[in-house]
């Protein structure tokens, strides 16, 4: 075996920049939310970017404008951030719903875990990955809870059973 230093820079090398910006991730969750509605109707509910139209009376008109949507996407301007859009990117049935960003100030990745309670029951958890630079870290964080907080609020109230 032919062993060199030259062959372990080469490898910390190319592992320092695969990990390039790995640091910048930053994980925000939800509250654990229970919904009274079961986690097949939750599911079909919120997997269909379609039906935001049926909510959209719920979404507060001074903060999100511009609102835009077909059955894997939603775009809308929020103040002050700007445009952000979301599209599906992957669904696990009953279970989870995964998003990203194709629009946004940053590269974000969401989603939505839905868990049986019971027959007409279930609880949700939101969970926020974002590459935030880590000089406005500090400034973003609390906006960020608190728009994740909100969102999952907004989730529970919607009568997932007249649907």
């Amino acid at each position: 075996y032919n062993f060199s230093f030259k062959n372990v820079k080469r490898v910390k090398r190319k592992n320092v920049l695969r990990n390039r910006g790995a640091n910048n991730m930053k994980r925000y969750e939800s509250q654990v939310k229970m919904i009274a509605a079961s986690q097949s109707s939750v599911y079909r509910m919120l997997s269909d970017m379609n039906n935001v139209a049926l909510i959209q009376d719920q979404i507060p008109a001074d903060q999100v404008k511009d609102l835009k949507f077909d059955a894997n996407s939603v775009s809308c301007n929020v103040s002050p951030v700007g445009t952000v859009s979301l599209s599906i990117i992957d669904r696990e049935p009953e279970k989870c719903i995964k998003f990203t960003t194709t629009q946004s100030p940053m590269a974000m990745t969401m989603w939505i875990q839905i868990v049986s309670t019971g027959d007409n029951s279930c609880k949700i958890r939101l969970t926020l990955e974002a590459d935030i630079n880590p000089f406005i870290a500090k400034m973003v964080e609390k906006p960020l809870k608190d728009g994740l907080e909100k969102i999952a609020d907004t989730l529970t109230v919607i009568p997932y059973n007249n649907f």
